[in-house]
């Protein structure tokens, strides 16, 4: 084989090489990463979305709940929402902690609202009556605030002393 014959099999082919290693997977993980990162922010809160464990003995019970961080947040909750999925809810991270008390004002769907002591476990669960402005509180100082639809806790048999776990990154 001539040197010339060698250099036209050889350069379409080092060029192919080139061309497919310009094309390689990191762009196109890009539309996946992206597509990860829109999931894990609620489509019509537009906040995040976090697991949220409440461990009953060894039983595990996980929901993807809304991140509420910011008193703005806090304050709109889930008024005006007119549905939520039977594993979903929104947590309200209490920094720093103290006592709460929540109402339902503008609130369509009645909730379990749900009080997480500073040592992760539940203090108290108490419901949240549709458009109700009374002021429901909490049983001392907490960490956070969990919210589900009204009924799901005693459906699942969580009570006061079960641990509440979730981990927020963005803290």
């Amino acid at each position: 084989m001539t040197l010339s014959m060698l250099r036209s099999t050889l350069l379409p082919a080092a060029a192919l090489v080139l061309a497919l290693a310009a094309c390689s997977s990191k762009a196109s993980d890009a539309a996946p990463v992206a597509a990860q990162q829109a999931a894990l922010l609620h489509p019509q809160s537009g906040l995040p979305v976090i697991p949220v464990t409440v461990w009953r003995g060894t039983h595990r019970y996980t929901f993807q709940a809304e991140l509420a961080r910011t008193g703005r947040e806090q304050a709109q909750g889930l008024m005006f929402r007119t549905a939520m999925g039977p594993d979903e809810g929104m947590l309200f991270p209490m920094n720093p902690p103290r006592t709460a008390s929540f109402w339902m004002r503008n609130t369509v769907i009645p909730l379990d609202i749900i009080y997480v002591g500073t040592d992760g476990r539940i203090l108290n669960i108490e419901s949240g009556v549709p458009y109700n402005e009374t002021p429901v509180a909490s049983a001392g100082v907490v960490k956070a605030v969990l919210e589900l639809n009204a009924g799901r806790s005693a459906a699942l048999g969580i009570v006061p002393g079960d641990k509440v776990e979730w981990q927020d990154a963005g803290q």
